[in-house]
């Protein structure tokens, strides 16, 4: 058995199984909301850490954002409710 890699990406970003109701797009939706998710947690970390400023943090975090709602947007779930 190979040795594992202790910073591969599974390590660094878990992904977990979509349990809700299944359809392409919200499968889609969740996995851009796991990512989201992530970078969240690693700008605030840079922005915790003094790698970057507070509002650098915090126009990357807009931007994430931003992204996040296009993506719901062009998935169209808003018709899914």
């Amino acid at each position: 058995m190979p040795a594992q890699d202790p910073h591969n990406n599974e390590f660094l970003a878990p992904r977990s199984r979509y349990y809700g109701h299944f359809s392409p797009q919200n499968l889609a939706f969740n996995a851009n909301l796991q990512e989201f998710s992530f970078r969240v947690n690693t700008v605030c970390g840079l922005e915790t850490g003094g790698k970057i400023t507070p509002d650098d943090a915090y126009q990357k975090l807009k931007k994430l954002w931003c992204q996040l709602a296009d993506s719901y947007q062009s998935l169209d779930l808003d018709s899914n409710r």
